[in-house]
């Protein structure tokens, strides 16, 4: 039995996530191998680096702090979320992450990234924790229209959400067969049509393949819930959902309305923890 986390992305509103992750940790909950999108990865390579309470601690100090994201960070560099600042100089200087605790856990860590060449998602384990690394974790959370494509692999790159977006398939086709899912939508959430596509049809016209990707990415992610809820019904997977829609948008700059999402996230990991205890037994 191959024990596995999959962690959909949603922006801030992955900080629900990442307080899910903090109380698996802090229950020395352990899975054998862990896949991120978007935010889900940003946040859930705290997981490997068995670094509870770093995800809301960075995000809610530098949350006003317009090195590390805003509208400065997005006319100057091209990137909402300053590449260089949000994901080198905090890991290294100011909240420093474990390189050497990641490097040294054995569970297996996965980002999805979108090739925006072809519009198909890319999946790449990330084993060692570098420059490059970040990098990939990086792309996987590049938004469209907020961030430049990433060139990294022999790829060009986005967010891994606009080609998979719940990769429970994907894991269990690679051997992870009780795969815990954490959703950032509650049940009953059906993704509508992107009203922003004919500014992604400019912003992206030289990537004809990934502005079909984008276009049809409520199609691909409503039948990925449907696959989510027969692997659920058939006790495949333990999905773990918001109760209700969580108060935030892809971005804020509040502290206050993160650490809401980061509790409400804690709050339903402690209402699940035994669930996941025995799913995983």
């Amino acid at each position: 039995m191959k024990r596995g986390l999959v962690l959909e992305g949603g922006a801030m509103r992955g900080l629900f996530t990442a307080g899910i992750c903090d109380v698996m940790m802090e229950h020395d909950i352990w899975p054998d191998g862990i896949i991120g999108v978007s935010a889900g990865a940003a946040f859930g390579c705290n997981y490997k680096s068995r670094q509870p309470g770093r995800a809301i601690r960075y995000n809610m100090r530098f949350a006003n702090d317009r090195r590390y994201s805003g509208l400065w960070s997005l006319l100057t560099t091209g990137d909402y979320f300053n590449a260089e600042f949000a994901y080198h100089t905090v890991p290294s200087t100011y909240d420093l992450f474990d390189d050497a605790a990641f490097e040294a856990n054995p569970m297996g860590f996965i980002v999805v990234c979108t090739d925006v060449m072809t519009g198909n998602p890319i999946y790449q384990k990330l084993s060692t924790s570098d420059r490059e690394s970040y990098d990939w974790i990086r792309a996987s959370a590049s938004m469209p229209l907020a961030s430049r494509v990433v060139e990294l692999g022999g790829h060009k790159l986005l967010d891994g959400g606009v080609s998979d977006s719940i990769p429970l398939a994907y894991f269990e086709q690679i051997g992870y067969d009780r795969n815990v899912v954490i959703l950032t939508q509650p049940d009953g959430y059906q993704k509508e049509h992107n009203r922003l596509m004919p500014l992604m049809r400019m912003a992206l016209s030289k990537y004809p393949q990934m502005i079909e990707a984008m276009d049809k990415r409520h199609v691909m992610y409503n039948q990925q819930l449907d696959f989510v809820r027969k692997a659920e019904a058939e006790k495949r997977c333990l999905v773990i959902r918001p109760e209700e829609k969580i108060p935030i948008g892809h971005v804020s700059h509040n502290p206050k309305q993160m650490h809401l999402v980061y509790e409400m996230g804690r709050k339903t990991g402690e209402k699940q923890i035994e669930n996941i205890k025995n799913f995983y037994a």
